[in-house]
Parts: structure tokens; sequence; C-alpha cells
């Protein structure tokens, strides 16, 4: 299908998507509609049939965005821990882990170190982290919507300024243009500084979980847990298929072993697919493999091998029949059909704006349009211009692949000495969507892998998202009219997240105790 340059109606999609998923709390029927508003412009605006071209149009946009390896992958991870869970071995693991873990805060800051440690990919972050750290959070009275916003701010902010990681890789691609730096790893790793949205979303985690000052509608849920209630969303929606019981003669390595398994797979997966044994030079090199990987076919590789492994060590020992473990596996893979349908749903609008209603050419429009008098602002226009894009269209790598090639031409016109910061904030704005938009795929994987309603993970972290994005935003006019003076940048940035969480904080407090 021919693309159509729909200018402002570009936009329109994915707002009405948000907006009915916000006000219902159902998101498929949202998608869905969000969809079909998308490919009826398109029809419009290509003289098409109303009806079946906007039919067509869905269907035939659905059919090129899916990705199957991550579809894979997520069933064949659902399928690994609802085999382990059959096992005894998640069941061990809590009670080790509670004899471990003091309490809540432990338990919160266990999740965020391994956050941390899985940087190699934001997909099997999501999902490693919460199928891992999940039942010892569920016993310390952790609300699942603070672990899924833990997971979802250690994912892809951690991945953007990790130089040994697929998002390395796709970074490296777009810079290939700029001639600023010797190599795309020497230009990825000079934004690591100034990417302060990734570095501030890190920041936020350690002092939430350090200090407990949460606000908004996350205050709201932890209170709840803590009572031991019900989320309103969890009450609402299919729970789905009954846990499985748990043989007792499960141990603590019955998880751990397919755990590591699944992570050694993933980085020998990530290198083979990377041409590491290959037979070109330059990518015999650790560094250079992973920045030539597939992470989904990689994923998938792993994942498969992480489920031989729970085979082999369970149905010889007795601890699963063979019978109960391939039963075991598609029910796994039934718990992950909700999340696998939202996935199909979210690439497909990406695709109607991307492709079809052409909304870069738009955005693209708007950061050309300024003159040389808004240079000091540019670094705060551009993270704001990128954050937009990718909270609409639900995806980082689009986002900046898009919007790289346009700004370091303008910038370098304009004020060369703002082109790395220009740079960094288009990495910041990227992940800001990534990290929060209802319609990106690592929001969508960080609730299922924390077993959170997907709703409630969009409402209960977007105002700690937002209030990040806004100091960034801060950071970056900082920099501008400073001639980009970092410490002063950055530090003021940090200054007002601090500030803000704390006064937003105890405000809520001080209401709660006058009611």
């Amino acid at each position: 299908m021919e693309p159509f340059n729909a200018g402002w109606l570009s936009i329109i999609p994915p707002i009405v998507a948000i907006a009915l998923a916000l006000m219902t709390k159902e998101v498929l029927s949202s998608l869905v509609i969000g969809i079909m508003t998308g490919t009826l412009i398109y029809t419009i605006g290509t003289d098409g049939n109303v009806l079946m071209g906007t039919i067509e149009s869905t269907f035939t946009t659905m059919g090129n965005k899916v990705d199957f390896n991550i579809l894979i992958f997520c069933s064949l991870l659902g399928a690994l821990v609802y085999v382990v869970a059959m096992s005894g071995g998640s069941k061990a693991y809590g009670n080790w882990a509670e004899n471990k873990i003091a309490g809540r805060k432990s338990a919160l800051g266990a999740t965020s170190g391994l956050g941390l440690l899985i940087f190699i990919d934001d997909y099997f972050n999501c999902l490693t982290v919460g199928t891992v750290m999940r039942p010892i959070c569920d016993r310390f009275k952790v609300s699942r919507a603070k672990l899924a916003y833990i997971i979802d701010a250690t994912a892809a902010p951690v991945c953007i300024i990790a130089p040994v990681s697929s998002w390395a890789a796709a970074v490296g691609a777009s810079l290939q243009g700029s001639h600023l730096f010797e190599s795309d790893m020497a230009a990825f790793v000079a934004t690591i500084p100034w990417n302060f949205y990734a570095l501030l979303s890190l920041l936020m985690v350690a002092f939430l979980v350090i200090t407990g000052y949460d606000f908004g509608p996350m205050r709201e849920a932890e209170e709840r847990a803590l009572r031991g209630e019900e989320s309103p969303y969890e009450a609402q929606q299919n729970h789905g298929a009954e846990p499985p019981k748990a043989n007792p003669r499960g141990t603590v390595w019955d998880m751990v072993i397919p755990i590591l398994g699944l992570i050694v797979f993933a980085v020998l997966s990530l290198l083979y697919s990377g041409g590491y044994w290959g037979a070109d030079p330059a990518y015999h090199t650790f560094g250079g493999a992973m920045g030539n990987s597939s992470a989904s076919s990689a994923l998938v590789w792993a994942s498969f091998g992480a489920v031989g492994v729970a085979f082999l060590l369970y149905v010889p020992r007795g601890l699963v029949p063979f019978t109960d473990f391939m039963s075991g596996l598609v029910e796994g893979m039934k718990l992950m059909l909700p999340a696998n349908i939202i996935l199909v749903l979210a690439w497909t609008l990406s695709g109607v704006c991307r492709d079809l209603l052409q909304t870069p050419l738009f955005v693209q429009s708007i950061v050309t349009s300024g003159g040389a008098e808004w240079s000091v602002l540019l670094p705060c226009i551009i993270f704001l211009l990128a954050a937009f894009l990718s909270f609409s269209t639900g995806t980082a790598w689009g986002t900046f692949g898009i919007l790289i090639p346009i700004v370091v031409p303008v910038v370098e016109a304009i004020d060369p000495g703002l082109t790395l910061v220009a740079l960094s904030a288009t990495l910041a704005g990227s992940v800001f969507g990534d990290h929060c938009s209802p319609i990106s795929d690592t929001t969508i994987l960080a609730s299922a892998g924390s077993g959170c309603n997907h709703i409630e993970h969009v409402s209960t972290q977007a105002p700690y998202a937002l209030l990040v994005a806004g100091c960034a935003a801060l950071g970056y006019l900082v920099a501008g009219l400073s001639n980009a003076n970092l410490l002063l940048s950055f530090g003021t940035a940090l200054v007002a997240m601090l500030g803000s969480v704390t006064v937003l904080h105890f405000i809520r407090r001080r209401d709660s105790k006058a009611q």
C-alpha cells in the first residue's frame, strides 16, 4: 500500500486509542478502534472504498507488522514459568527468599538490582525480572503495579545506556550519518551522560525504593496491597487459568537452573546471530557480534533451550510427569495470549501511523520549521517532539531512527555546539514513549511479566514517567541556555525531580491525615 501524508490527522489514531483505554479501562477494543480510525483516515485520503478499504488496510498492515519471533518468545517464556511452578521450584525459591530478604524495601531493591543486571535486551528484561521477583514481591505485599513500574523503568532506560545491548546496535545504525565521532559506538557512549530521561528514571527508582515516597495512583495501589485488598482492575479482569499444583519435592535449584539457562542461552544466541563464530572477522568480538545480532531470533532460541533444560531437569526425576509437562507448556502459553494479542494490535497501530499516515513527516515538518532564534531551545524542543512521537507510536527504535537523520543536520546548521546534546535528547525522548506508552511493547510485557492489569500499570506509572520527563525537559532547557554545561543541566534536573517527589509525597500524606 502506498503511504498517504495525513498531516496532523496522523496523530488522531493513537490519541483515540490511548484516550479510550484510559476511559474504559479496556485496552483491546480501544486499540482496535484506534487502528480502524487510522485506516479509515487512510482510505478516505486515498479515495478508497470506505468499508472494504478500511478493513483491507487494517488486516494487511497487521499481517505486515507482526513479529512472530517475539510472540513465540513470549509464549515459550509463559510455558517455562508455568512448568517451573509445577515443579515446585517457584514455591521453594519463594520460601528461601522470604528468609533472605528482610522486607518490602529489600524485595524492591532486589527487583531493581536484577533489572539493572539484565541490560542486554528490554524484552528479556521485562519477562525475566517479572518471572523471578513476582512471587517474592507478593509475599511482602508489594503491589503488582509497583513491581510493573520497576520492571518497566529498568528495561528500556537501562538498555539505552548500556553499550553492550541490542539497543546500542540500533542507535549505532541510526548514527551512521553523523561524522562527529570516530565510530558509531563512540557516538553512542558520548550520549550516555546527556541521556537525562534514562538516568533520571533509574535514579527515581532508587529514590523511591530507599525512601518509600510514593504518590498519586501508585500510592493508592501500595496502600491497598499492604491492607491485602484486591485492585479494582484485578477484580474486573478474567484471572485466567488456575495456578498449577506445586510438587513439594521441588527445590530452589529447580527454578534457578532454568532461569540461568535462559540467560546463558540468550547471550550465546545473541553472539551466534551476530556472527561471532561466522566467517566475517569484523564480528569476532563480543561488542561487534552483539551489535550485529538479531534479538528477536536469539530470544526464541534461548527460551526454547531453557524449556529443554526444564524438561531434562524435571521429567527424569519425576517432579513433573511427561504428559503433565506437555500439558503445562500449553497452559503456560495460554496465559500469555492476552499479552500477545495486545502486542499484535499495538504493532498494527504503530504501522498505521508510521507506514500509512506518515506521522514521521508531520513531526519532521515541526522540527524543521524553527530557525536560529530557537537555538537555545532546540534540545528541549527535540526531547519533547521525540517523546510525543514515541508515545504516540509506542516505539523508541522507530522514533530515533526517524529523527536522528533530521536532527543532526538541523542542529549542525543552527548551533553545532549543541549537536551532542540534541542527539541525546532525541534518544531520551524516544525512551520516554517506549517506557510508558500504553501501546509500547515493553510496557505491555512489563504488565505481563508482573501479572499486573495493563491499564493499571499505565495509569499508576504515568505520573512518575511524566514527572521524570518534565525534569529532563528542564535539564535540556538549562543545557541550551548554559551552552551545554553538563553538571549544571543534569544537577538542575535531578534536584527538581527529587524535590518534586518529596513535595508530592508529603502533600498527599498531609491531605490523608486531614481527612
